[in-house]
């Protein structure tokens, strides 16, 4: 797990004739921003030369939002560490638990239909409506087929979802569903303890019975049986740790989202920045009404792993989890 303190950019610029190709890379360090710049220059140089001889890289590493995803070291503000477990504030504002060897699982219901399913929906639909019009309604060719596009369009592609909400409703619920599976997955892993929580978009999982290389089969195949956001299975492989947003969303608070600063690196005195101090202010006060979790129950063996369990009652005790509040 690398969450570094300091960061810095660099550039790199080569002309040949009237073609000219400008290269940009990161650096990180815990030391300094000496450090830092020092290891964007040595990335940069090495970025520059490989396009040079030919390899397709992108020129720039953008700053985007779960960057962790994508293999760059998490780039945000370091707000406090408890043993191996590091606290920072994303991009938006909220507070993040990042752990090397603690799991959470999240498994959001509200998955997106995949390409394949709603490709296959519009053509049923399209196909379906060209035959009633043609064979019902003794439409011409050309308007049958103008009306089947409109209706794949404005009837295939929502179906696959709401067919998945309809079965998920007389199955019990998302909610319901997504318990049973992980019963399911229970059943053949009766030494698994996992923790259940109740998020605003779906369940968290912390696995209490031991600690986990976030790069082992055993995690990778506990992320596929149980369904598990693929960004965040993706990150957690990436950054070689778990993580968990442990305060809530500020716009389900009907707060705006913190602006982060103008520059493309994190630097510590960006904390000191008043314009986000007092975001922070207000976002601190107004979050004690929300917690950003509540705990559901306990499945498993009930065995528990003393370095888990201070991980999670630092989890519980900032996302009030044991708390009868609003979700966020």
């Amino acid at each position: 797990m690398i969450i570094p303190r300091y960061w810095a950019e660099a550039r790199l610029q080569h002309r040949e004739r009237k073609h000219q190709i400008t290269v940009r890379r990161f650096g990180w360090s815990d030391i300094g921003e000496a450090e830092a710049q020092a290891h964007a220059d040595v990335r940069v140089r090495e970025a520059l030369e490989r396009v040079l001889a030919g390899e397709k890289l992108p020129r720039r590493e953008r700053r985007v939002a779960y960057n962790g995803a994508d293999g760059m070291p998490i780039r945000e503000e370091i707000v406090d560490r408890a043993g191996d477990t590091v606290i920072t504030r994303n991009g938006y504002g909220a507070l993040c638990l990042n752990t090397p060897n603690v799991l959470f699982a999240d498994i959001d219901f509200a998955v997106e239909s995949r390409p394949r399913h709603v490709l296959a929906s519009m053509i049923f639909v399209f196909a379906l409506s060209v035959g009633v019009m043609v064979a019902g309604f003794h439409f011409s060719a050309a308007a049958s087929l103008v009306v089947g596009f409109f209706a794949s369009l404005l009837f295939g592609v929502p179906l696959p979802g709401a067919l998945r909400r309809l079965f998920a409703a007389l199955r019990g619920g998302h909610e319901q569903v997504a318990i049973r599976r992980v019963r399911r997955f229970l059943t053949t892993h009766p030494g698994w303890c996992l923790r259940v929580y109740r998020t605003p978009a779906g369940l968290r999982l912390l696995a209490m019975h031991r600690l986990f290389d976030p790069r082992e089969a055993e995690v990778t195949a506990c992320f596929d049986a149980l369904g598990v956001d693929p960004m965040y299975a993706r990150m957690c492989f990436n950054q070689n740790c778990f993580r968990a947003r442990i305060s809530p969303k500020p716009w389900r608070m009907g707060l705006p989202r913190m602006r982060p600063p103008y520059s493309a690196v994190w630097r510590p005195e960006h904390a000191e920045l008043p314009a986000r101090q007092q975001w922070i202010e207000t976002y601190e006060r107004e979050s004690k009404a929300y917690a950003a979790c509540r705990f559901v129950e306990t499945l498993g063996s009930g065995a528990s792993d003393p370095d888990a369990d201070a991980v999670r009652e630092l989890h519980d005790a900032f996302c009030q989890a044991d708390q009868d509040l609003k979700i966020a």
